[in-house]
């Protein structure tokens, strides 16, 4: 195993390219795919892919939003007390990877966004404190945490089936939560992936001759605070720059609206995460004037998404415009049968998802052909679905588009991690298949 491991590392490390590169080769990848197998023409699927190429802005934002924030609250001396003393419950690298899974995976569980961050500013507070751990497991295994996610609170398939008014009601009606989130096979797949995702991040330690560190030093956020002098005569604008009582007003502000949210029965989304980390970080920052010191020490990591996301979109147009998405759906739906449909709609979600890295557009592309195949073999509709949430969950492990945000926070490349992160697709993948396939 740990030769395989080592093998896997090196593999990444020479021929994963950089995020951008793989996204450029993706799409002409899916250019060509479309051309064999679809009746697209050249021409119809340079459209499909201009088309779309804006179609992530809005999310393209959110996710710089959650970089942002999530590195503004990080770096407020209050969330960096908490973090380090929460760090200090590691005594050694195995128990620093060991918690970093489980912290990850259970704030993923409650909200993907915000498992993302806080997974990956835990694993750098870690690495801060806890001498000769491997910087590069503690990463991947902080992101290993986000497979959990599309079978937790924030689940887009679940949550969507559960809304009256989704587009798929007139064939399936609604769908609750106690079929899918909370169902026993759900819970199971979630349990047995608590146990063991800990345990083989924990295995894949590196021996000491192979294990990459940083300097703690390097990790710390190089915010120069606004100091002001008592002395000093301070101008208005001076004044508002560096008053406290600014920050708290709009904080407050921020807090009654978070109070109304909740209180009209609102739901955890990116959004309010993003809400939640941006107020939280202006009133931990004290003065506006260090609030935005940090955010421009922020936004410096956030270049590969702004130029990345686009091109994601434009590969979903291709895939859904051209019919490729239900045409991976559709070959390996049609060789299953009432005992393995729900595998192969994992796998096929799983495909798919690679190239439509969104678990909403998936659902909406993959969607008519699941249900309806689950519908002819009168096979749990709410197991295909969540079938396709777990597929769409897993090959985020081997996917940059989702890796970006902690990459930035970290400081680290996609081939730092990803030889990590196939290990745990595969043992992953066998975890959740037995889950559909046996429970």
């Amino acid at each position: 195993m740990k030769i395989l491991i080592s093998i896997s590392n090196r593999i990444m490390q020479r021929y994963l390219p950089d995020p951008l590169l793989f996204v450029f080769i993706l799409t002409f990848v899916v250019f060509l795919l479309g051309l064999a197998v679809t009746s697209s023409s050249p021409a119809q699927m340079v459209t499909y892919w201009g088309d779309g190429f804006w179609g992530l802005l809005t999310f393209a934002m959110q996710m710089v939003l959650v970089l942002v924030t999530g590195h503004v609250l990080a770096s407020s001396p209050f969330f960096k007390t908490l973090l380090g003393k929460l760090a200090t419950l590691a005594k050694s690298p195995g128990s620093a990877i060991v918690i970093v899974t489980i912290v990850s995976m259970i704030a993923s569980w409650i909200n993907w966004g915000f498992g993302l961050v806080i997974g990956a500013l835990f694993a750098k507070e870690l690495a801060k404190r806890v001498k000769n751990v491997d910087y590069r497991l503690l990463i991947a295994s902080a992101y290993s945490g986000f497979i959990i996610w599309h079978g937790g609170l924030a689940g887009s398939v679940p949550l969507t089936i559960a809304t009256p008014g989704h587009f798929s009601e007139d064939l399936i009606g609604i769908i609750p939560t106690s079929d899918t989130i909370f169902a026993p096979f759900n819970l199971i797949i979630i349990g047995a992936l608590f146990i063991v995702l800990p345990i083989l991040n924990r295995f894949m330690m590196p021996k000491k001759e192979e294990t990459v560190t940083v300097d703690p030093q390097v990790l710390e956020d190089t915010l120069s605070a606004a100091t002001v002098e008592q002395t000093k005569k301070l101008t208005p604008a001076e004044w508002l720059e560096n008053s406290p009582i600014v920050s708290v007003l709009v904080f407050v502000l921020g807090l009654f609206f978070i109070f109304f949210y909740f209180g009209d029965s609102g739901t955890l989304n990116l959004n309010i995460v993003n809400f939640l980390f941006l107020f939280l970080g202006i009133l931990l920052h004290w003065r506006p004037k260090n609030f935005l010191q940090a955010v421009a020490n922020a936004v410096k990591g956030a270049g590969g998404i702004i130029i990345q996301f686009p091109f994601y979109a434009g590969i979903m147009g291709m895939m859904t415009a051209s019919g490729l998405a239900v045409w991976f759906s559709e070959q390996l739906v049609s060789i299953s049968n009432d005992t393995t449909f729900h595998f192969f709609t994992f796998l096929s979600a799983g495909i798919v998802n690679f190239f439509v890295p969104s678990g909403g557009g998936q659902w909406s592309v993959q969607a008519p052909v699941i249900l309806e195949a689950a519908q002819s073999m009168d096979v749990s509709i709410a197991k295909a679905s969540m079938a396709v949430a777990w597929g769409d969950a897993w090959t985020n492990l081997i996917q940059p588009f989702w890796a970006l945000p902690a990459l930035a926070i970290a400081g680290l490349k996609a081939k730092d991690i990803m030889g990590f992160c196939v290990i745990v697709l595969v043992v992953s993948g066998v975890v959740i298949s037995l889950g559909l396939l046996l429970v």
